[in-house]
């Protein structure tokens, strides 16, 4: 006979065994992951949930270093900048005292330069007015002298020679 159709027959003949081994089996195995399972699997949980936070804690770390690290390089920078453009404006301050001590210089030295090349030429008018006086007094004393077909002394030519040079002096002017 089949047993399944004796249970469905009398309810009473119900075979409780496989059930109450079923529920031990279940206890057992319950107990079981409980005491050595669920420990390791608990403790692997923790350590996994330790790591990750360490590694989010190391990571918002790196991430506050490398912001103080970004507004340092920004500082720097800054820094760098402003120095640069000290030393471009010291620069272009020096380099205008330099070309207005050469402009300074040049222009002095061209009014010397001109005032030297003033008295040369007026040594040299001087000089020449001098030369033509001479030459004009001893062409009026050969001429007077041939005139007068005699021979001047010296007397008579410095008196035509004044004479001659006051009458220059008086044309000239």
């Amino acid at each position: 006979m089949n047993p399944l159709v004796l249970a469905a027959d009398n309810p009473a003949a119900f075979n409780w065994m496989p059930g109450v081994t079923a529920i031990v089996v279940f206890l057992i195995v319950l107990v079981v992951l409980s005491l050595f399972v669920w420990p390791k699997i608990s403790k692997g949980l923790d350590d996994r949930n330790e790591k990750i936070l360490s590694e989010i804690k190391s990571a918002e770390e790196a991430r506050e270093q490398a912001k103080a690290a970004l507004a340092e390089y920004e500082r720097n920078l800054a820094e760098a900048r402003e120095e640069a453009n000290q030393m471009i404006q010291s620069a272009r301050a020096e380099a205008k005292r330099v070309a207005e001590d050469l402009k300074a210089k040049n222009e002095a030295e061209l009014a010397e330069r001109l005032k030297r090349a003033s008295h040369d030429i007026e040594t040299a008018k001087k000089a020449a007015i001098s030369q033509l006086h001479d030459s004009a007094a001893d062409l009026a004393a050969a001429v007077a002298g041939k005139i007068l077909d005699r021979e001047v002394n010296a007397a008579d030519q410095k008196q035509l020679v004044e004479e001659s040079l006051k009458e220059l002096s008086e044309h000239a002017v």
